[in-house]
């Protein structure tokens, strides 16, 4: 069953996901609507997450080099600057490109339920792809998020403000949790980890 916006208010308060936003914000001042933001909280049947100004890392072409899960590379990693004027703080990502970033939240998952990350519409217009990531029953931690700047334009990336949508799926209790089988990607801090096998 996907879990609702009274559910989800429910468990932040118990520590679910923090810091926590109650209600979708759209603007920083909702009186006059002035400074709008790519909206992020409580929606009517999911969460939008914010990224993290904490880090965000581009892939770039190292001649020679292949890209080896068992074996990941860091050097094929640059950091990119955060950048800001008047609509925000932002990286940007690069036409086709593929970037790194890291969630503000840190969530708490439930035993008996699987979060699902999925991409704004907002940037999917754009051309960015956020890739949809789990978050298994009992995993803790800042979820990196993994984006593909799919247009042959750059694109700016804002910190901060809205990236991604998590999705609440309850199941029956499963025998063993991420935390019970010690995953590998267990309590990520709020900087990008990178792959692990």
């Amino acid at each position: 069953m996907l879990k609702n916006d009274i559910w989800i208010n429910e468990r932040a308060n118990e520590g679910m996901l923090s810091p926590f936003q109650p209600k979708l914000v759209r603007h920083l001042d909702p009186h006059n609507k002035k400074e709008a933001v790519l909206s992020y909280g409580c929606s009517s049947y999911g969460y939008d997450l914010r990224l993290s100004s904490n880090e965000f890392l581009i892939f770039r072409h190292v001649p020679g080099t292949v890209m080896n899960p068992k074996k990941f590379n860091p050097d094929n990693l640059e950091k990119t600057k955060l950048q800001k004027d008047k609509d925000g703080e932002f990286f940007i990502l690069p036409a086709h490109s593929y970037g790194l970033g890291v969630a503000l939240e840190r969530m708490k998952v439930p035993e008996n339920i699987t979060v699902i990350c999925l991409g704004k519409s907002t940037y999917a217009r754009l051309g960015i792809i956020v890739n949809t990531t789990p978050a298994e029953a009992g995993w803790e931690g800042h979820l990196t998020l993994e984006f593909s700047n799919s247009s042959g334009a750059d694109c700016r990336i804002y910190a901060n403000e809205g990236i991604c949508q998590i999705l609440f799926f309850e199941g029956d209790p499963c025998a063993t949790t991420y935390n019970d089988r010690q995953g590998k990607y267990q309590n990520q801090p709020e900087k990008v980890t990178l792959a692990k096998i």
